[in-house]
């Protein structure tokens, strides 16, 4: 009798196993194709639920609404370039109205491989996708809201470029959009979602609109690290189009290098941004500060590990100015035991220097270093990167090294940035969160 049911409930397991299997992959379409592509391949019958996971490969922070867009952009396919972490075999993606003053309706979205390097307007033959969400080719997005298109089935390597392509019919109200994308993206006139030549995109812009966020299906990727911070997480000096922030360097030792915890890397960086005070009117582009973005931005995010937060500095420069280190200090901890409530471990960064820049001061630089003193001693982040040490000059530790300035003698060059990438301990990033500071 007791063997009889401990058969049962055994079959009763394997079958849960099956329904989540198949649920997870419904959306990835079966055999429905779509012009110009190759079929979706068919999901591999009874595969288990646990043999893959969702974990993000790119992000963007929404910073703000893009001037000069009241109307959104009617009746014009935006195709958005953007650079993976990690690989998979399926993908979906978020798209934002955070910054809309009405309704948003896209009735036509894409996802393909762009061909070439850096990634031009022209997919890879046969990678082209119609994004589908809820079932259903449209979708409208409320004021302030999000939403995540259904998956599909394609094969996406990590460290290639994607092309994401939606269009807009009808008036929306003002982009919500990433102004430092330091990668080309795409406008055409007309419905071109699906056009896969990218002749009809003849119009270049610098910035990222309405697209938050790529995750992939993957087996072998175990979660992802996100990247929160200013302008130095943004990459604001990088070589455009050469994927060179310092996450992209992070994000090349975790694929590439033994031992190393195979996670995407999701930049969540927004020029301008403080860790203690919104973006004002007069500042609008320097978006959320990081507590009030921190769950949206990060917390929420497919896979998420660890947060590495490179913040602080904008707190000093930008009026009004905090020069209390406890007020700073006080945030930063804040942020940490929001993340430890949601099952996140954080790793902090200290203020880089920044001596020689036009907003320096012998009293913002005293204020800089009592803040790095605390983080350096371990009582507010989990582990310590020190970006300081890495970045600085040491003859002038004031100041950045020559050879990782980028000019500015606050932003790193694309060396600098390669810097900060080798100085993080990858074992800091697959530590547990510990039960408390």
């Amino acid at each position: 009798m007791n063997r009889r049911v401990g058969y049962t409930l055994l079959a009763g397991m394997a079958a849960v196993v099956v329904l989540i299997s198949a649920a997870i992959f419904a959306g990835f379409g079966g055999d429905r194709g779509t012009p110009g592509s190759a079929p979706y391949a068919p999901h591999p019958p009874a595969a288990p639920a646990a043999s893959g996971r969702w974990v993000g490969t790119w992000s963007a922070a929404a910073a703000s609404a893009e001037p000069g867009t009241k109307d959104g952009y009617a009746q014009m396919s935006i195709r958005n370039v953007v650079h993976t972490s990690v690989g998979g075999t399926g993908a979906r993606i978020q798209l934002s109205n955070l910054f809309g003053t009405r309704p948003l309706t896209f009735s036509h979205a894409s996802l393909a491989l762009a061909a070439g390097a850096p990634g031009g307007p022209t997919a890879v033959a046969g990678t082209m996708r119609r994004l589908s969400f809820g079932g259903k080719p449209s979708v409208t997005i409320p004021i302030g809201g999000q939403v995540t298109s259904d998956p599909v089935r394609l094969a996406v390597p990590g460290d290639a470029d994607l092309l994401v392509t939606t269009y807009s019919p009808a008036p929306s109200g003002p982009a919500t959009y990433h102004p430092y994308a330091r990668q080309t993206s795409y406008l055409a006139r007309g419905d071109r979602t699906e056009d896969a030549t990218g002749t009809a995109y003849t119009e270049q812009s610098p910035y990222w609109r309405y697209l938050t966020g790529v995750d992939v299906w993957s087996t072998r990727a175990r979660g992802a690290v996100v990247a929160i911070g200013d302008s130095i997480t943004d990459g604001i000096t990088s070589t455009p189009g050469a994927n060179h922030r310092w996450t992209d360097f992070l994000a090349a030792r975790l694929r590439d290098e033994p031992g190393a915890p195979r996670y995407g890397v999701l930049n969540e960086g927004i020029s301008g941004n403080r860790l203690l005070i919104n973006g004002s009117r007069y500042s609008p582009t320097n978006g959320p500060s990081a507590l009030a973005r921190l769950d949206r931005d990060a917390l929420s995010r497919a896979g998420v590990q660890a947060v590495v937060v490179e913040i602080g500095l904008n707190d000093l420069f930008k009026s009004p100015r905090q020069l209390d280190p406890d007020k700073v200090v006080a945030g930063m901890r804040r942020l940490v035991r929001e993340a430890h409530a949601r099952g996140v471990r954080v790793i902090g960064s200290t203020l880089t220097p920044f001596g020689a820049h036009r907003g320096y001061s012998h009293r913002l630089n005293a204020v800089r270093e009592r803040v790095n003193r605390v983080i350096r001693s371990g009582s507010v982040y989990d582990d310590v990167i020190d970006f300081d040490a890495a970045l600085r000059d040491p003859d002038q530790p004031e100041q950045l090294r020559p050879a990782y300035d980028s000019g500015d003698h606050l932003h790193p060059s694309d060396r600098g940035y390669r810097a900060m990438a080798d100085a993080v301990d990858l074992d800091h990033l697959k530590k547990r969160v510990p039960a408390a500071l």
